[in-house]
């Protein structure tokens, strides 16, 4: 399904097409799949990759990340036209037409949180709690606190990997539950395997992406990947 998992695509989208999905059997469009390759998101990256970079510089440099893609995945984001008064004139200027809401997928996701809320402190941010059962490699749903706003929000679910999927489909479906309506989802590290996971079941979900690494070993771990990126966060 995906041509290059060893290498970085361009910043254009891979577009798939149009994909039936859905309980009523209605049509999706197949939502595309970016990589960031931007120097300073790779450099970012890199850094975060190494295995003796300690849990503050983790930190830093995935709040940086962070950052650097939550732009590109809200770079089409509509805005509405509204008039600002300079210290010299009037002139035109714009502001988000939508309300955001940001999902981090406890606990690994509030690393991207941290990284993107100052850039829009006005984010309302939901909760959803999902662990993998390291024997089994399949999600197990333990929290959730989700606003009532979810349809008419542009929603974001953080998560440093894209694994299996597992958790990032169980994500989006209790999304979907909810009301959620246009949801992207931002990892760092993905692979072909929780790509293809997502775009079975949510074809209709945009990926943003820093790298899509070679697959999964018998442990369900990306490789290269980075280790467990809550574990390398939060320093336990």
């Amino acid at each position: 399904m995906f041509s290059c998992p060893h290498g970085i695509m361009n910043v254009n989208p891979v577009v798939e097409n149009f994909a039936r999905a859905g309980k009523r059997g209605r049509m999706r469009r197949m939502q595309p799949v970016v990589v960031v390759q931007h120097p300073l998101a790779q450099c970012h990256l890199a850094a975060i990759r190494a295995v003796g970079t300690p849990s503050h510089e983790f930190r830093r440099h995935l709040n940086h990340l962070a950052r650097l893609l939550f732009l590109e995945a809200t770079r089409e984001l509509p805005v509405r036209e509204m008039c600002v008064q300079t210290p010299l004139a009037e002139t035109q200027g714009a502001q988000l037409a939508r309300p955001l809401v940001c999902v981090p997928i406890l606990r690994a996701g509030l690393g991207l949180l941290d990284g993107i809320l100052p850039l829009v402190p006005e984010a309302v941010v939901a909760h959803v709690g999902i662990k993998r059962n390291e024997e089994t490699a399949l999600p197990h749903a333990y929290y959730a606190n989700l606003p009532a706003n979810l349809s008419a929000a542009d929603v974001f679910i953080l998560d440093p990997m894209l694994a299996t999927g597992g958790s990032a489909c169980e994500a989006a479906r209790q999304l979907k539950e909810a009301g959620a309506m246009r949801i992207t989802m931002i990892c760092v590290v993905s692979c072909p395997e929780g790509l293809a996971a997502i775009k079975r079941a949510h074809p209709d979900v945009a990926i943003v992406t820093a790298a899509i690494d070679a697959g999964l070993n018998d442990k369900c771990y990306i490789v290269p990947g980075l280790g467990d990126a809550g574990d390398r966060y939060f320093g336990t």
